[in-house]
């Protein structure tokens, strides 16, 4: 259970780590390349975890390659979204069947891999993600990316490595909570001092005239605050309680993979219903921030 913890949270690290430094590649290299190439590495560390002999190459597999190819992959699904959609009354629609599929995928993936890992084994349930970023990279053939990729484009490699740097000590920081509270305050001061260096870095970039990882004017945006922290919340709820639940349900209560998957599938319709109506919502209220 310690080892599919350390698991988990390396690779929610390495995703979270990487995100932002992912979506401004899609700027250079293209959207849809950016996107193809996130998959092509998901899929390796797929077939990498399903054949690992050990929990090392595992979190190799599952938590380093899975997590780049992750932060690779979802910057280009919500941008192309936004660019192949411009009005707003079909955008929502589009980011409300992206965020149902999105929830149900996380809501349904305990049955799912549960059903998998109890019929034929744990390692079945990497080739059948495997077999699934094929099928996504066959029917990707058909995308359009609306813009051209701009090679010149400038990377802040000193805003990514800052802010890559802080987000891991902050998470390193409170994963040490429970041993050594003194490493835990060491590691979450090193983390903010890191994170304000990068603020720091950003507004130099600006005001320089450069192009920065991220734009301070992005938390200017009131319709952007107001969706980040919705965003945040929902995730932090859904991915803190599916892992607790599930680590409840399994070594205390004793159920099954599959009994645990069929808990979580009652977080499915409350997904659905309320992601599909983000299209309902924006038309009754297109003025709305």
């Amino acid at each position: 259970m310690q080892g599919v913890q350390i698991a988990i949270t390396i690779f929610l690290l390495v995703m979270a780590a990487l995100m932002i430094p992912g979506g401004k590649l899609t700027d250079r290299y293209g959207r849809k390349r950016c996107f193809l190439a996130g998959l092509t590495v998901y899929g390796f560390g797929a077939l990498l975890s399903a054949a690992s002999p050990g929990l090392g190459v595992l979190i190799l597999g599952n938590s380093i390659l899975e997590g780049v190819g992750t932060a690779l992959l979802i910057p280009p699904v919500y941008i192309l979204t936004t660019l192949l959609f411009q009005d707003m009354t079909s955008r929502a629609r589009a980011f409300g069947v992206v965020m149902a599929l999105g929830g149900i995928g996380a809501a349904a993936g305990p049955l799912i891999g549960g059903l998998i890992t109890s019929w034929i084994s744990w390692r079945a349930a990497f080739v059948f993600q495997a077999l699934v970023i094929a099928l996504i990279i066959m029917l990707s053939r058909h995308i359009e990316d609306p813009l051209p990729p701009d090679p010149t484009r400038a990377f802040d490699t000193v805003g990514a490595v800052l802010s890559a740097t802080g987000l891991v000590l902050i998470v390193m920081g409170i994963l040490a909570a429970d041993n050594n509270v003194w490493l835990m305050t060491g590691l979450l001061a090193l983390g903010a001092l890191t994170l304000l260096w990068f603020f720091r870095s950003v507004r130099a970039r600006e005001a320089a005239g450069k192009e920065p990882l991220l734009s301070t004017s992005l938390f200017r945006n009131r319709t952007s605050n107001l969706g980040l922290i919705t965003q945040n919340i929902q995730w932090l709820l859904l991915m803190g309680s599916s892992f607790t639940v599930a680590a409840y349900l399994q070594v205390v209560r004793g159920y099954d993979t599959i009994a645990t998957g069929v808990i979580f599938t009652a977080a499915t319709l409350g997904l659905l219903a309320t992601s599909l109506a983000a299209e309902r919502l924006a038309r009754r209220r297109p003025d709305a921030p």
